[in-house]
């Protein structure tokens, strides 16, 4: 009996897109089944307000979404860039043996845990932001974005790499062709072909900034208020969830921690549906 391997190949990885779709839908089923007694009981939509005071009956967890979105943005603002000038180093730009070094270190620091960047900043960077801005005790807005930036940036870095080092092999000989060298290959054919890997890398970049615990937990400040300036302290919701979870079970703040989740899968759902548009919309340009 002859097995087709191409038919094989492909009911596997159908098989395993319909687990992993599967088990997203039970995961966004469970967080609104728990969620959904938030809002029909007595908090309603007041769960989705501005003001987080449990001692008057205020939980809302507005503030924490947005103080999300700006550390997990921010971490992408910077770390995004320095991944692409990395890249740009190891395959073009820099010496052969510089280029694999870094790749090295890019590679062993994906095995880092996420608390020793924490309790590394605790002692090194709080004081320099608590020094530096003047003003606030340094664990802060700025604080967690800088950190959650460098743990972000292997990932970011790593599939850039992976991207860049196929389409290099493609369209070597085009380059050669053209009379172009290694960093005119890379600047003028590499980079504009791999636009859906810069777009990838920036989304696992980002879901990992926004769903991280331990940095925002241990350098944001946890103050639930929103974010106006680089040294407040804010608690995001990733942080906010592992507060009450430590604390908590019976309250009315145990409640948020389902919306809290449900407001998670929602932002990073959008940023992917955003993105496979972006990317719709270059390749019918």
């Amino acid at each position: 009996m002859r097995f087709d391997r191409n038919r094989i190949a492909d009911v596997t990885f159908g098989a395993s897109a319909l687990v992993t779709g599967l088990a997203v839908a039970a995961i966004f089923g469970f967080l609104f089944l728990f969620a959904l007694p938030v809002f029909t009981g007595g908090q309603g939509l007041s769960i989705l307000s501005g003001v987080w005071n449990p001692g008057r009956g205020q939980f809302g967890i507005l503030p924490m979404l947005a103080a999300s979105l700006c550390v997990a943005l921010s971490a992408l603002a910077l770390g995004w860039p320095l991944a692409l000038g990395l890249c740009c180093g190891i395959r073009g730009f820099l010496p052969r043996p510089v280029g694999r070094l870094l790749l090295m270190l890019l590679r062993g620091m994906t095995a880092f845990p996420t608390v020793v960047y924490g309790f590394a900043a605790i002692f090194l960077l709080v004081p320099i932001m608590r020094e530096g801005l003047g003003r606030g005790s340094g664990l802060s807005w700025a604080t967690a974005g800088l950190v959650l930036s460098l743990v972000i940036l292997p990932t970011m870095a790593l599939v850039m790499d992976a991207g860049m080092r196929q389409t290099e092999r493609r369209l070597r000989l085009t380059g050669a062709a053209l009379g172009f060298t290694r960093e005119q290959t890379l600047t003028h054919l590499v980079l504009p072909a791999c636009r859906k890997n810069l777009l990838a890398a920036a989304a696992l970049g980002f879901g990992r900034a926004i769903g991280d615990t331990l940095i925002p937990l241990m350098l944001a400040g946890n103050a639930p208020q929103w974010p106006s300036a680089a040294w407040d302290s804010i608690r995001t919701l990733t942080a906010h969830i592992g507060l009450v979870l430590a604390t908590d079970s019976n309250s009315a703040a145990y409640g948020s921690v389902f919306v809290a989740g449900c407001l998670l899968l929602l932002v990073n759902v959008t940023v992917q549906l955003c993105l496979r548009s972006l990317l719709r919309t270059g390749e019918t340009a």
